[in-house]
């Protein structure tokens, strides 16, 4: 994060104090979303949901690779030296492994295992929701569901934020912005040009994501406190990005399972 001088939001700056984790559904998310502030908050707790490799092949053997396990391998491995890049000192790291595309067949599961490393920690950073890909949306239901258990169960849950991701708008695709929320206003931090350094020097270890990659900004980062969602209901914009795809999970499919995890964690009232 930017020093406090430069923040626009008081509760922004107290990451800087607090213990936080963060959220993301692939393996170079939070570089994209958080690469230039990253290193200034100390110690985070890093959690990837998945492994970044879907059962379909299609990406891995664009980059180079015979099978989903070396894929998988080879973006926890490019994600190793980007951490080091951005000069993230993370506290631990840890990955559930789903396989990309599929978190959302396992979002009750995946809430139990956040609920107790949420415990520890003041602040949750994650994905909002807003369709752009299904894991993208799983970490903000899971993050959501596990900090209602807490507050249900202890009284207290991290306050959760959101770094922006991408999003469709207009027909086209928006990347490092969020949807609008009046109700949720973001703080805007401006790279200087360390920060900027840090994090394309980051984003160029991520070798196999070289082309998705390039149309991200850089010199923008954007933090914004997290709405409550009903995840039953379509993303704020409205549609899907990923229902042009045409990958097995779409949209009605996704917010059918996100129903069954809301019943099965009894938070569906």
């Amino acid at each position: 994060m930017p020093d406090r001088s430069t923040a626009r939001s008081e509760s922004f700056a107290s990451l800087l104090e607090s213990r936080v984790a963060l959220v993301a559904a692939h393996p170079d998310d939070e570089i994209l979303g958080l690469g230039g502030c990253l290193a200034q908050i100390p110690a985070p707790m890093i959690i990837h949901v998945t492994d970044g490799a879907p059962r379909e092949l299609v990406d891995a053997l664009r980059a180079g690779f015979a099978n989903r396990e070396q894929y998988a391998g080879a973006r926890r491995r490019e994600l190793d030296r980007a951490l080091a890049a951005a000069a993230v000192s993370h506290e631990r790291r840890l990955a559930f492994c789903e396989v990309d595309q599929e978190s959302v067949f396992h979002l009750a599961e995946l809430t139990r295992e956040l609920i107790p490393l949420l415990a520890s920690v003041e602040w949750v950073i994650t994905h909002p929701y807003e369709g752009g890909h299904p894991d993208h949306d799983a970490a903000a239901f899971i993050v959501q569901a596990a900090c209602a258990r807490l507050e249900r169960a202890i009284g207290r849950a991290p306050q959760r934020l959101e770094f922006a991701s991408y999003h469709a708008r207009d027909g086209a695709i928006v990347r490092g912005e969020f949807w609008p929320d009046t109700a949720c206003p973001e703080a805007a931090f401006t790279l200087d040009s360390s920060q900027r350094a840090r994090k394309r020097a980051a984003l160029a270890k991520f070798t196999s994501q070289r082309a998705l990659i390039a149309a991200f900004p850089t010199d923008v980062e954007r933090l914004r406190p997290a709405p409550r969602y009903e995840f039953r209901a379509p993303p704020p914009p409205g549609v899907a990005l990923y229902d042009r795809f045409g990958w097995a999970v779409h949209s009605d499919l996704w917010r059918g399972e996100a129903a069954r995890a809301l019943a099965a964690l009894k938070l569906d009232a």
